[in-house]
Order: structure tokens, then C-alpha cells, then sequence
């Protein structure tokens, strides 16, 4: 974005206008200085803040994950085994005949 014609159709477009009471006090000159002040933002910095922040929230995820773990007392048998409910589901399918008889 060429910040110096956006600046050149912006007064130009306002110079058309007439003015109006309503406006206040150097409003233009407060508009174009946070235009320039938007373009020179570091998105790189924007990233990697975000990011950290991400990273932050997986670390705790994972803090608080890893605590039920530890804390949870195991199951002392072996009848509600969610890796063999889970096998048994997928592997339904394979264990079914090829042509099944009606």
C-alpha cells in the first residue's frame, strides 16, 4: 500500500467536500497519522507474539493433562480397556465375511 497516493486521494477526495461543523479540530491530520503509524507495524513481531501465546496455552494444556494422569489411580482390571474397545471397532469390518448370505 503506497501510503503517500492513499494520503493524495484522501485530501483530494475531503477537498471536494465542503466542510461540516460536526468535524472536529484537525481531524485529517489525526486520521493520516494513524494511517502511517498502522503501516509500520511489525508482523513479524505479531506472529511470533501470537505464537508464544499459543505455545503457552499448549504447555498448560499439557501441565494440567499430564496432572489427571498422574493423579487418576488405575483401573485394576482390564475390562474397560479403551485401546481394545477402540481396536475392536476398527477392525469390525475386516472380521466380516466377504459375501454375506441373506
Amino acid at each position: 500500500m503506497n501510503l503517500a497516493k492513499l494520503q493524495e486521494k484522501l485530501i483530494g477526495a475531503a477537498r471536494l467536500q465542503s466542510p461540516d461543523e460536526r468535524v472536529p479540530y484537525a481531524f485529517e491530520k489525526r486520521i493520516t497519522a494513524l494511517i502511517a503509524a498502522r503501516a509500520n507495524t511489525d508482523r513479524w513481531a505479531s506472529w511470533a507474539h501470537g505464537l508464544w501465546r499459543a505455545a503457552a496455552s499448549c504447555v498448560a494444556v499439557a501441565v494440567v493433562f499430564g496432572a489427571v494422569a498422574l493423579i487418576s489411580p488405575p483401573t485394576p482390571d482390564n475390562s474397560n480397556d479403551l485401546s481394545q474397545d477402540f481396536e475392536n471397532t476398527l477392525l469390525a469390518s475386516v472380521d466380516l465375511p466377504d459375501n454375506p448370505t441373506p
